[in-house]
């Protein structure tokens, strides 16, 4: 079954509706007509009508829908990646209008990785007493998936261990910067020494975060060779910062904690070692560019005036054995 067809004549764009742009959007990402409906609580045929009269509005098609599939016409494409970005300026736009009238409110959930330390704190106390209308949630994280929470809308902000190099997240204030140790079985010959240099790494194989992280995130946790070059081997991955020392304490390998989160997860049967000549751990304050609202902004504002410096830039070296990278 073919789609609506479109008035072969331009039409005035006078009256452009937000929730025909708004239709369009929504239908571009899932590409049927009944999710769509969903989406935006209304029928699949308000779906249709909404459609029609954008298409109307431009004087061409911009969906093609058949029997078995919905997807976009060329101009539709086009349309739609010069509408984004639009739009969400626009939603933007409201948002701030809207908090500015009545201060900020609300509820903001904030995502970590490991460890909320006494730097996560200050800045969410820091918050709390310029916004105390409001509220703020704290959720985990995986270390495994850092930004997967901020796509799917579980969490308005996260905070997590640099590099970040996504399009679609924006990287904000980054916390101080703190020294590697690395994590060790109690049983390991290095585990009694006062502190190591990065070339004693090489032989040492490092537990590293599993995929969905990218690979150029996990090889930052993880190097694949010392800063002198030597190869450095790939102990086992896992989903979680307690998965990681677990397998420590069993001597499967060492892994690379930044100080404060060492502190936090003293045990007796792992041991943290400080390394030196290796660059600093850092967090850095993320979110969604979609999802920019007054309350992220507050955040990410209290951050930078209590605990914010530069971060550095990221580095993408991959691990010399392609085999490594598949999740």
């Amino acid at each position: 079954m073919s789609g609506p067809t479109a008035p072969a004549g331009p039409a005035a764009p006078a009256g452009l509706e937000l929730r025909e742009l708004e239709c369009f959007l929504v239908l571009s990402e899932e590409l049927h007509f009944g999710r769509t409906g969903e989406r935006l609580y209304v029928s699949q045929s308000r779906v249709s009508q909404l459609l029609r009269s954008l298409e109307s509005r431009i004087g061409a098609r911009l969906v093609d829908r058949t029997s078995r599939r919905v997807h976009l016409t060329p101009l539709g494409e086009e349309f739609r990646a010069s509408l984004r970005p639009a739009y969400d300026a626009l939603r933007a736009t409201v948002e701030s209008a809207r908090t500015a009238a009545r201060g900020i409110e609300g509820r903001l959930t904030v995502g970590f990785q490991g460890t909320v330390d006494d730097r996560i704190m200050r800045a969410i106390d820091a918050f709390h007493a310029r916004h105390p209308r409001c509220a703020t949630e704290i959720m985990e994280i995986p270390l495994c998936d850092p930004f997967g929470a901020l796509r799917s809308g579980a969490v308005d902000v996260a905070v997590t261990l640099l590099p970040v190099a996504e399009p679609d997240l924006v990287l904000g204030p980054a916390f101080a910067a703190q020294p590697q140790t690395v994590a060790l079985s109690v049983r390991h010959p290095l585990a009694s020494r006062a502190s190591l240099g990065a070339e004693e790494l090489a032989g040492l194989p490092l537990i590293s975060p599993s995929g969905p992280a990218p690979v150029y995130w996990r090889t930052a946790q993880a190097p694949a060779a010392t800063p002198g070059g030597r190869p450095i081997p790939a102990g086992p991955r896992v989903g979680t910062l307690q998965e990681g020392l677990t397998l420590t304490a069993a001597g499967r390998g060492g892994m690379l904690l930044c100080r404060p989160t060492a502190d936090y997860h003293g045990r007796r049967d792992v041991v943290f070692v400080p390394v030196g000549g290796l660059p600093d751990s850092v967090l850095g304050v993320v979110h969604h560019a979609a999802r920019e609202t007054a309350r992220v902004r507050a955040f990410s504002a209290a951050v930078r005036d209590v605990t914010a410096v530069t971060p550095p830039a990221p580095e993408h070296r991959e691990r010399p054995d392609s085999a490594r990278d598949v999740t």
